[in-house]
């Protein structure tokens, strides 16, 4: 149950987060933002606040804000329609009734004969058996009403297409931007009340029985040389015992104001999945608490972090890791399940690295991601015209397609390693 849910708490706070940053670059942008979703499939939890519906649906298999005038827009009135139309106090119609008239006596029928509801916001048509046209003009905050169900209008100023190339990559960014910002504050977090790893090769604790305590390190213990080669940070250090597996290292020590030499043979560690091993002593990196230092380390680890992504990201497009190394939500809710069992401060880690993986997949320029629709913005700046909406639309449809195949094999994949 503590698995269920940290897995439920994690995947709400990584896709709120990055929706949240969709909504807000949406309203601060004047879109009209008609849905912010956690989740996918039917709505379990549903209420309207300034405009847009906010709801939690069923499947944990991401989310979304849906800006008015991303899709095609909701019901497009034609000529020969016929339409119900109620009016507010200026006159204006307020309510535009698509079926179901008759539970709406007091709406006026007409025939549709031209409407914009983008940019003039009128309506002209006839009643009915009547020949006089008549013109009406639309409030701005109308309603569409089908199945009794009540829809915003969107004039076109307040549609994702009708803002500058600048603010729609924006918005979409923004998504992306606060899954980093969050590993930020989560690195932070972790930084404040665990310590920041020191620079230099200083050891805090060691391992019992393993091949440190063996040749008598000591806790605070500082390397300063490894053989003939002098040491002035922990990566120096890590990497000389990981690359020397079952090999006499003699290190030179600092204790306090004394320095001894210690003689270590690093225990042979096997890659997991490869041939080869790696050397290991059995020691912990020593930190110290200082606020600034806290901030520094949560924009490292994330620049760090970033990095190790990208460059697994570019193995994987090279054909170097194969598709068996990708996890879905099975393989991430069993890795969840053994993180949550080493303690809270790793789980916090863990959901720092995912936050980041969101981002930087969200940001690879393919359809139906944040990345493929600034892709098309990028070209609409290039070109000085945006690419024509079906085209765009066939090519989400068909990435959004594959995207979805990919899930399949993933999560089949994860299956696998799990019960097969």
């Amino acid at each position: 149950m503590t698995t269920v849910i940290a897995f439920i708490f994690m995947f709400g706070l990584l896709v709120f987060v990055h929706e949240l940053g969709h909504l807000i670059f949406a309203k601060r942008a004047g879109m009209l933002a008609r849905e912010f979703a956690i989740g996918m499939g039917p709505k379990i939890f549903a209420f309207t606040k300034n405009d847009t519906l906010y709801t939690i649906r069923l499947l944990p298999i991401g989310g979304y804000v849906r800006v008015a005038g991303e899709d095609p827009e909701i019901i497009d009135l034609k000529p020969g329609h016929h339409i119900g139309l109620e009016f507010n106090d200026e006159g204006k119609v307020n309510k535009i009734i698509v079926n179901n008239k008759s539970k709406h006596p007091n709406a006026r029928v007409i025939e549709v004969e031209k409407a914009d509801l983008d940019h003039e916001l009128i309506i002209e048509g006839y009643e009915v058996e009547e020949e006089e046209r008549l013109r009406f003009e639309v409030d701005r905050r109308a309603l569409f009403v089908m199945d009794e169900k009540e829809t915003l209008i969107a004039p076109y100023d307040r549609q994702f297409a009708s803002k500058s190339p600048g603010k729609r990559a924006m918005q979409l960014f923004a998504g992306p931007m606060m899954n980093f910002l969050l590993a930020i504050l989560i690195f932070i977090i972790i930084g404040v009340v665990q310590g920041v790893p020191v620079e230099e090769a200083r050891v805090s604790e060691i391992v019992e029985n393993g091949p440190a305590a063996e040749a008598g390190f000591q806790p605070n213990d500082e390397v300063i040389q490894v053989d003939d080669k002098s040491i002035s940070t922990w990566g120096e250090f890590t990497s000389i015992v990981r690359d020397n597996p079952g090999e006499e290292l003699t290190m030179t020590v600092l204790r306090g104001e004394e320095t001894i030499e210690l003689t270590v043979v690093p225990k042979e560690v096997p890659f997991e999945g490869q041939e080869g091993s790696y050397g290991q002593i059995g020691v912990l990196q020593a930190s110290e608490k200082t606020f600034w230092g806290s901030f520094k380390y949560g924009a490292v680890k994330t620049y760090e972090t970033t990095s190790m992504i990208l460059t697994n990201l570019a193995m994987l497009v090279t054909g170097q890791l194969g598709l068996d190394m990708l996890s879905g939500p099975v393989g991430i809710y069993d890795a969840t399940d053994q993180v949550v069992q080493t303690g809270f401060m790793n789980f916090l880690m863990w959901t720092a690295i995912l936050s980041i993986n969101l981002g930087v997949v969200n940001l690879v320029p393919l359809p139906a991601l944040d990345g493929g629709r600034l892709l098309f913005v990028g070209i609409e700046v290039l070109r000085g015209k945006p690419m024509e909406p079906e085209k765009e639309g066939i090519f989400h449809f068909v990435g959004f397609a594959l995207l979805m195949l990919l899930m399949i094999i993933v999560t089949w994949n994860d299956i696998q390693r799990l019960f097969l």
